[in-house]
């Protein structure tokens, strides 16, 4: 047993509200960075919608910027060793318009 799970006074409650837990669809990350933060913006972009709004903003420390970093390779080197390997959107050729109709107004 390691010293955190002996050590009940070094766990974290973390708590998530119903609306949160629900989640926000995005297929597009921005990401932009000063000297002391880095910020992403997530958006879900429409086909055939000439406008889009941001749904999420996250702002890192350039210290957690680089440990959420390693934590997501190590997650998807996880994922990719029980269900093979995730094939790059370079790799693939999708339309702009993810292949349904144009919209119209």
């Amino acid at each position: 047993m390691d010293e955190q799970q002996m050590n009940p006074q070094n766990q974290l409650n973390i708590e998530i509200t119903e609306e949160v837990a629900e989640g926000e669809y995005a297929n597009l990350a921005i990401i932009t960075h000063s000297h002391a933060e880095f910020v992403i913006d997530f958006v879900n972009v429409m086909p055939g919608t000439p406008k889009s709004k941001v749904k999420s903003r996250i702002i890192f420390t350039p210290q957690h910027a680089k440990r959420f970093m390693k934590a997501l390779t190590e997650n998807i080197q996880r994922f990719e060793a029980a269900n093979g390997s995730i094939r790059d959107l370079e790799e693939m050729a999708i339309p702009m318009n993810f292949g349904g109709p144009t919209a119209q107004a």
